[in-house]
């Protein structure tokens, strides 16, 4: 498939994320981030959007998830739930919330009554 065959992107990306509680040692997550590892390289196969990354806290791991779907029932959320219950980690996800897309080329804010650009 070319450059140019490729499909549109979606419309809307959306963004969730699991919480993990208590923090767990990088040790104990390698499964887990196994699986994020092959889902993030999936998804760039099949050029859809999905993206989860880990954001540690001293408190609780967190796993941000970016797609372009807000569908939490995929098979990706099912491996990541049930390792997590192999690993005997309380865990919960929060509701998909929509986030805006930035416009493909974006223009530097003008501050009011500044009309000139530097050269």
């Amino acid at each position: 498939m070319g450059t140019h065959d490729r499909p549109p992107r979606p419309e809307e990306t959306w963004a969730y994320g699991y919480e993990i509680s208590p923090a767990m040692s990088p040790d104990r997550l390698a499964v887990i981030e196994r699986l994020l590892q092959e889902e993030n390289t999936t998804a760039r196969l099949e050029t859809r959007t999905w993206q989860g990354r880990f954001v540690t806290e001293e408190q609780v791991t967190h796993i941000l998830v970016v797609s372009d779907s807000p569908d939490q029932e995929r098979a990706i959320n099912r491996r990541l739930e049930e390792a997590f219950g192999k690993l005997k980690a309380g865990f919960s996800l929060t509701p998909a919330t929509s986030v805006p897309r930035r416009p493909a080329t974006a223009v530097p804010a003008r501050a009011a009554g500044r009309a000139s650009w530097p050269s």
